[in-house]
């Protein structure tokens, strides 16, 4: 079984990841595209093309899925991958997690690039999903070319911003880009830290998208997780329709470093 993953960067290493968890045999193929990004500041029209030429060099590897995992690609380009892929290649786009996060009730914050924060997409999305729960949209500027460049620092001060405009009694975060899901931990920090550690605080509930869209994918192959299996899955990276390796900065990342620590790198 082979599942092809696309993004214009390093944020589909979290559903990859979880894509090996759950079926350690599975060939792995990573569409980046570092030439054409970052996606995010493009025409919708852009990004479709640079959608296009990524997910066809993924293609060109016979995948049994593809999985678009980037939530600006999902909303722009998801129409055209799939009115050319479909259905020799199943296509499964990323959409955040509002409707689990809402489901409890309480309070959410929506941690969105500043492109979907207040975006038609979303708020159509929240009005699906969360009505009569109170939500809160938070923009993140920069938290993702910092995560895309590894760069701590620069992570640790988009994470400290998104925080102080996030309400103190959220129940419930959204994870709103995959990018966001590679540094789930200094975003939890940084909630913790800003609204103590007393009794009637407790930790809100993460709510990102990689391991649905993984569980998703596998159902649309035809397959279900068998995370005993051996770990004989290989791993394909291609930038911007080239061989290549993971970048540099995906080993910064667990999820990077669990692909590269088990896997061989094949053109």
């Amino acid at each position: 079984m082979k599942i092809a993953l696309m993004d214009s960067g390093i944020g589909l290493l979290a559903a990859a990841s979880a894509l090996r968890g759950l079926r350690p045999d599975a060939e792995l193929v990573l569409s980046c595209d570092p030439d054409g990004m970052p996606w995010g500041p493009r025409t919708p029209d852009d990004l479709t093309q640079r959608a296009l030429l990524v997910a066809r060099a993924a293609a060109a590897h016979r995948p049994d899925a593809l999985i678009v995992a980037c939530n600006t690609a999902s909303v722009h380009a998801l129409p055209a991958l799939r009115a050319e892929l479909e259905p020799a290649v199943p296509v499964i786009g990323t959409v955040p997690a509002i409707k689990p996060a809402a489901a409890a009730g309480g309070r959410v914050a929506i941690w969105a690039t500043p492109a979907t924060t207040g975006s038609p997409y979303q708020r159509g999305l929240i009005r699906d999903f969360a009505a009569g729960v109170r939500v809160t949209e938070v923009p993140c500027p920069g938290l993702a070319d910092a995560v895309e460049a590894a760069d701590a620092a620069a992570v640790e001060a988009a994470v400290a911003a998104a925080a102080a405009l996030t309400p103190l009694d959220v129940t419930d975060v959204v994870l709103g880009c995959t990018h966001y899901e590679l540094v789930e931990a200094p975003i939890r920090a940084a909630l913790a830290a800003r609204a103590g550690s007393g009794p009637g605080t407790p930790a809100p509930v993460f709510h990102g998208s990689a391991e649905a869209v993984a569980v998703q994918a596998l159902r649309r192959c035809g397959a279900r997780p068998e995370p005993a299996l051996p770990r004989t899955g290989t791993l394909t990276v291609l930038h911007s329709g080239r061989p290549a390796e993971l970048p540099a900065a995906a080993l910064g990342y667990a999820a990077g470093r669990l692909l590269t620590g088990h896997d061989a790198v094949v053109a």
